[in-house]
């Protein structure tokens, strides 16, 4: 198993107190130190994935369970005519980031705000977030990172200007989150709430051919 640098500083403040307390004798109480170590690893994995999708097909951008999937939530979508796809992220799912479609990175766009939960309508507003507007064949998808109660880091690893594969790593949240999707009001959306998704591998969505 393969686990995301941002793991090791994590992973280090846990074990540092274990092997201390161990070295002095305190073997019960190394262990909840240890235990902690072992999840925030779990927590990191980054398994790898084979992403097999058409050129207009859209897959899930990170792991989770669908909230809301068609019509935009009030006051939740950048300006303009969207559908909407959100993901909600728990603590045990893997927190990778992965872009829902090729296509070249116009803008990156971060907003600090609140910690609210992010299973809340209001998250998508009013939370820290971070935008990747990936422009794929002229057709816009807009890829929102937001922190939730317990994540308050975003991790955005590409750049304005870069290219990216449907599938490929963009990312991650640190602990539990959620992750917006806004696609064109053409696109076909393939999920519904309620549905668990995982990164890179379901089609959430098909795009308009030729951007009709």
């Amino acid at each position: 198993m393969v686990f995301d640098r941002a793991a090791w500083p994590f992973v280090s403040a846990a074990l540092v107190p274990a092997v201390l307390l161990a070295i002095v004798g305190r073997w019960l109480w190394a262990v909840p130190f240890l235990v902690l170590a072992g999840f925030l690893l779990y927590f990191f994995r980054d398994p790898d994935r084979r992403t097999e999708s058409a050129a207009d097909e859209v897959v899930a951008p990170a792991d989770g369970r669908v909230v809301v999937a068609g019509d935009v939530e009030p006051g939740a979508a950048p300006p303009g005519e969207w559908q909407q796809i959100s993901i909600f992220l728990s603590p045990m799912d893997v927190h990778i980031n992965r872009a829902p479609i090729g296509g070249t990175v116009e803008r990156i766009e971060y907003r600090p705000g609140r910690f609210l939960p992010a299973y809340k309508r209001e998250a998508a507003r009013e939370n820290e977030r971070n935008e990747i507007w990936i422009d794929h064949d002229g057709q816009t998808v807009v890829c929102r990172q937001v922190v939730g109660v317990l994540a308050r880091r975003l991790v955005c690893r590409v750049n304005e200007g870069a290219r990216l594969a449907t599938g490929e790593r963009f990312g991650l949240m640190k602990f539990g989150s959620r992750i917006d999707l806004f696609l064109p009001p053409a696109a076909t959306i393939l999920v519904r709430v309620g549905d668990r998704v995982r990164a890179g591998i379901t089609i959430v969505a098909r795009l308009p051919h030729g951007g009709r």
